[in-house]
């Protein structure tokens, strides 16, 4: 059975940090590219960041550049995403997605449709 799971969410405070994971079973993520998405209420999804299958590329939405990072362990099958500095407008429900193929391509944050799976999403909340 295929699925892509993430884990890691939680209430955090201003200034605090979180990792989410993203863990993939049934299948291999060496030849995806794995996407950070993220849907805050009453607004549409929002690419967070993308990183290509060898590594070598990772690529940032404006909002969160310098305060996350992405990382993945292939030998785990498992991407990471590191946040810090987290700001009440980071509150959302986060995805994480994967794409055939290796790079994070032109439209990688505003094109859904070219990932092919998707985890069921972990809620991220930054209050005090």
């Amino acid at each position: 059975q295929l699925q892509f799971v993430e884990s890691g969410g939680g209430l955090v405070q201003p200034g605090g940090s979180l990792t989410l994971s993203c863990a993939a079973s049934g299948f291999t993520l060496d030849y995806y590219a794995i996407g950070w998405f993220r849907q805050a209420p009453g607004k549409g999804r929002e690419g967070v960041s993308c990183i290509s299958n060898n590594n070598e590329r990772t690529v940032y939405a404006n909002s969160v550049k310098g305060r996350f990072t992405l990382s993945r362990d292939n030998a785990k099958n498992t991407v990471y995403l590191q946040m810090n500095s987290l700001k009440p407008e980071d509150t959302a429900v986060y995805y994480c997605a994967a794409l055939f193929g290796g790079g994070c391509p032109t439209g990688w944050g505003t094109q859904s449709s070219l990932y092919e799976y998707w985890g069921q999403g972990t809620q991220v909340t930054v209050s005090s």
